[in-house]
């Protein structure tokens, strides 16, 4: 049994700002003798957000021992509100450093910690992975002697001492700037460089964290300067150098989940007994024989500290070619976007998080201020789109070197400097790793590993539950889903009844309720709670209200009339009520195949997360919303996301309105909005803006679903297409100032 029905519900409508939740619950007036106003709703239209009020981070200028801007340093967050910058070196001395340093975000502060043990020597373009919560994992990287090393080093973040592992099996070939990422007690080590000649790796291996011992080596994807994350059963590769020295728009995927190469701990013995493959795609001789001086046998990696005689390249990684990495193996790669950030231009960050990759376009000196940008690449989806606009996260006076990103991707950190050194080092115009960008992706619509993982129905493996084994709702959810909105007479056990607006009547009153908000005459407010506008009955149990919704548990205990009547009324449509009952059962907005809330649901359910203070709800509905944005909905997700005061949503919506204008003002989401909406979402372009004509349009490119002006009629660019299909060049002429502040309507 479904329960709702196949196919989009009726349209949801908004409410007002959110109460006090401390505030005393007064019972409203009765709107029958059997229903109940539920206390604390607030009537509509809501207020118009002013643009002071959307997110911008603020930078923070750090104090203390602050590094210099080094080069090839790995920058890690820990936890606790703590970043540890090691290693690197200095691009205007050349020196290459072994320091550990930590910067405070609470206190703001860098300082140099004091480390003992086996403390490693100087590197550069190596990584640093938080391992257990509290330590860090150093691999690779390149010395102050060109020399490439293959060891593993593991800083204790408690005791600041440093300790090597004893580690068995082929060690892989000696690089630096790789990839490596840690998942299900594996390193796992991705491309790099290595050699006199810089020969660019295409290898993959993986170090067992619970026996050390390295796996045998597989052949992948050649890349340096890329990012590797795992997600879904999948290894993911993305951005980097290819071997002719280009930023690639590709991304790589490698299947390790059930695979038994890649999970079982058999010995392979050594490279040197791996047979030689013919050169192919795949296959490539390396140019390059032993490099540096190798200390100890071929099966375990041996490394004396603070010593220039280190493990480099083992004599015996010459000249072999490792067979093709085992799973299946497949690649993407983007020509054209309109939300597709080229990758030949500015500095990009690439992270991972919530089930998509992240893009930070931050600002360069070749780009111009409205080609920065943060965009995300839904993995489930290969779909590109926009988070934000540059200008309202970067300060163009500033250049960003590091990022760094909590476990669970809500938080993300840039490390920079401004580009005129100030204060002290204003007269040396030396760089230092003095400001920090701190940015909250949960205000961007990113609901967080965690969560993420959560809402995705598809990926649980097991039965939904042993008694309804079909339903795309998992565990208990599936269950309770069967007992929803079920007569008392079904045996459903249902005790207590919900009531809400019919979608009709309230659709209608749109314009009713302008007029009453602007006259604020309490004839036409007392002419509307007397409406028989009162939908169908919900029947619900009240044990799981009280256990899921705050509010209601709250009402319940002030023994309220509703407590006595077991009634209840809420002055919303029947629809939003509906899905949001629905969810509280089943702690699922996923729309599944008809089943679930409709995107016009989840819009009107926004609004009650808003209203009655549900962070978690409030999260999903945006994570839904901003994915699903599309010409039929937008208008309604502007309203709504205005009306729950979610700035980031409500400017996103508004922006691609503004981009599909033509299409979208034919849609019957706009034609629902009410007059003083209407007016709200034409004066979102600015004064300048102006519609330009479809014939007008495809002359300057912007058909494809561009902005009018960027590399169109707007200015003069010489242009070039790059690989990712982006037109990039230098600007000879044309108004910056005007082309960053209007927004044209297309």
């Amino acid at each position: 049994m479904n329960p709702l029905p196949a196919g989009p519900l009726p349209s949801a409508s908004s409410s007002g700002p959110r109460p006090d939740p401390n505030t005393s619950l007064l019972s409203s007036p009765p709107s029958n003798a059997n229903t109940f106003t539920m206390s604390g709703t607030p009537s509509r239209p809501a207020r118009r957000m002013p643009a002071s009020e959307s997110y911008r981070p603020k930078i923070i200028t750090t104090v203390g021992a602050r590094p210099a801007c080094l080069v090839n340093a790995s920058v890690t967050y820990v936890g606790n509100e703590e970043i540890y910058a090691f290693g690197g070196f200095d691009q205007y001395t050349d020196e290459v450093y072994n320091h550990v340093l930590k910067l405070s975000l609470k206190t703001k502060q860098w300082s140099l910690v004091d480390n003992y043990g086996d403390i490693p020597g100087v590197r550069m373009g190596h990584t640093a992975n938080l391992w257990q919560g509290d330590k860090l994992l150093v691999y690779g990287g390149e010395n102050e002697h060109r020399a490439y090393l293959s060891d593993v080093i593991i800083f204790d973040l408690k005791t600041a001492n440093w300790t090597q592992p004893e580690l068995h099996g082929p060690a892989p070939r000696g690089r630096a700037r790789h990839a490596a990422v840690i998942h299900d007690e594996k390193l796992w080590i991705v491309g790099g460089m290595t050699g006199l000649d810089n020969y660019v790796l295409d290898d993959i291996c993986y170090l067992d964290l619970k026996t050390w011992s390295w796996s045998r080596t597989w052949r992948f994807i050649p890349r340096y300067d890329h990012s590797t994350w795992i997600w879904d059963g999948r290894i993911w590769v993305f951005g980097g150098l290819a071997e002719d020295m280009e930023r690639t728009s590709e991304i790589w995927m490698l299947d390790i989940h059930g695979n038994p190469a890649f999970e079982s701990q058999t010995s392979y013995g050594s490279q040197a007994d791996r047979q030689v493959v013919p050169n192919s795609r795949f296959a490539r001789a390396s140019p390059f024989g032993n490099v540096g001086p190798s200390v100890g046998g071929a099966s375990s990696t041996v490394y004396t500290a603070n010593s220039s005689s280190i493990q480099a390249n083992p004599n015996q990684l010459s000249m072999r070619n490792p067979p093709v990495a085992p799973g299946n193996i497949s690649s993407v790669k983007f020509i054209s976007s309109p939300s597709l950030p080229s990758q030949t231009a500015g500095t990009h960050f690439h992270v991972f998080s919530s089930g998509c990759l992240l893009d930070f376009v931050t600002p360069a000196s070749v780009i111009s201020s409205c080609e920065t940008s943060l965009s995300c690449l839904d993995l489930e989806s290969l779909r590109w789109q926009k988070l934000a606009d540059g200008k309202e996260l970067f300060n163009t006076n500033y250049r960003w070197h590091y990022c760094a990103m909590n476990e669970d991707g809500t938080h993300a950190w840039l490390l920079g400097c401004p580009t005129e050194p100030t204060g002290v080092n204003a007269h040396t115009g030396e760089e230092y790793l003095s400001d920090v960008l701190p940015i909250d992706l949960r205000k961007l619509g990113l609901l967080g590993n965690k969560l993420t993982l959560e809402s995705r129905a598809e990926s649980l493996p097991l039965p939904a539950s042993d008694s309804h084994t079909t339903s795309h709702l998992s565990g208990i959810g599936a269950d309770l889903a069967r007992t929803f909105n079920q007569p008392p007479e079904s045996s459903s056990g249902a005790d207590f009844v919900i009531t809400a607006e019919r979608d009709d009547d309230y659709e209608d009153e749109d314009d009713e309720l302008v007029s009453v908000a602007e006259d604020g005459s309490e004839a036409a407010t007392s002419q509307r709670a007397g409406a028989p506008n009162v939908s169908a009955p919900i029947h619900v149990h009240r044990f799981l209200l009280c256990a899921r919704w705050p509010h209601f548990a709250r009402l319940w205990s002030a023994q309220m009339s509703e407590f006595h009547s077991r009634k209840m009324h809420l002055p919303e449509p029947y629809s939003a009520v509906r899905a949001f009952l629905y969810y509280l059962y089943t702690d699922s907005i996923a729309a599944h195949n008809g089943a679930g809330p409709s995107v016009t649901d989840v819009a009107g359910m926004l609004v009650l997360s808003n209203l009655y203070d549900m962070p978690r709800l409030r999260m999903l509905c945006v994570h839904r919303l901003g994915r699903e944005l599309d010409v039929h909905h937008a208008a309604t997700i502007w309203e709504r996301a205005g009306t729950a005061g979610e700035v980031w949503l409500r400017r996103r919506a508004a922006s691609f309105c503004m981009l599909h204008w033509g299409r979208v003002t034919r849609t019957r989401a706009f034609h629902s909005l009410n007059k003083r909406a209407m007016i709200e979402l034409c004066e979102e372009v600015d004064a300048d803006g102006r519609v330009v004509g479809g014939d007008e349009l495809e002359q300057v490119g912007g058909l494809g679903g561009g902005k009018f002006g960027v590399g169109g009629a707007g200015s003069i660019r010489k242009r070039s297409a790059g690989s990712a299909g982006v037109l990039v060049g230098e600007e000879v002429e044309g108004d910056d100032d005007g082309e960053d502040e209007t927004m044209d309507i297309a």
